[in-house]
């Protein structure tokens, strides 16, 4: 009898106010976009070219708004490290594109997490290897609802935060990114041909650290909501 391989399904984000989803293609990661986040891996926080890493598109977990999702501890690690970012959905790619014309391919931006297995990380940077077993485990990029440009506008300033277990454990402004989104756009342009789907983790500020399971995150980016998960 012949095997038949089902058709996988598309990773798709929630558009917040409407039932539509946004169809994940390519998810990119820019590190260290923070100056004190930089400094906090032991990076020098100027203007070096920025650098990326992509997680599996499935590897998101859509996180509903106004829900406590459960999110699952995984296994291999005993220093699993929450990363509050802003993430930027594209809806037009191209190659080359230029930082005035950037702002023009996105789609609306959401609040998400790079979750990362940081023992694993640190092991592969030691061996030099690279960071998928640290940064791509299973839905270990919680999105929440993408909110439309056309409704935020292009958010370039205001408050990003995480709280775990009641305590602020991250909070920045998104003013203090090294590189903006327009120029994350423009230089990754440069060495990919981007597209409808793609989307971006555009960086996480300083005070990263270790969640355990039972704690409940609450990261939230000012104009975007806010998201909640429980490590289980």
């Amino acid at each position: 009898m012949a095997y038949v391989i089902p058709a996988p399904s598309i990773p798709a984000l929630p558009v917040a106010g409407t039932k539509d989803l946004f169809p994940v293609r390519r998810v990119y990661c820019v590190g260290r976009n923070y100056a004190a986040h930089a400094r906090e891996m032991g990076g020098d926080p100027t203007r070096e070219p920025p650098f990326f890493f992509m997680k599996p598109a499935d590897a998101l977990q859509p996180v509903a708004e106004g829900a406590t999702v459960d999110h699952p501890y995984p296994p291999k690690t005993g220093n699993y490290h929450f990363e509050i970012e802003m993430v930027v959905a594209l809806a037009k790619g191209g190659r080359d594109i230029p930082v005035s014309q950037a702002l023009d391919h996105v789609f609306g931006y959401a609040v998400g997490l790079d979750m990362t297995r940081r023992d694993l990380q640190d092991e592969a940077k030691q061996l030099r290897r690279p960071w998928e077993l640290g940064k791509s485990a299973d839905l270990s990029g919680p999105v929440g609802p993408i909110h439309p440009a056309s409704a935020v506008g292009h958010p370039a300033n205001g408050a990003i935060s995480l709280e775990v277990a009641g305590t602020i454990k991250q909070k920045a402004d998104l003013s203090d990114m090294i590189w903006s989104v327009a120029e994350q756009i423009a230089y990754l342009s440069t060495y990919f041909e981007l597209a409808p789907g793609d989307v971006i983790f555009s960086g996480t500020p300083d005070g990263v650290g270790a969640v355990t399971q039972g704690q409940t995150m609450i990261g939230a980016v000012e104009g975007l909501g806010e998201i909640r998960l429980r490590v289980v």
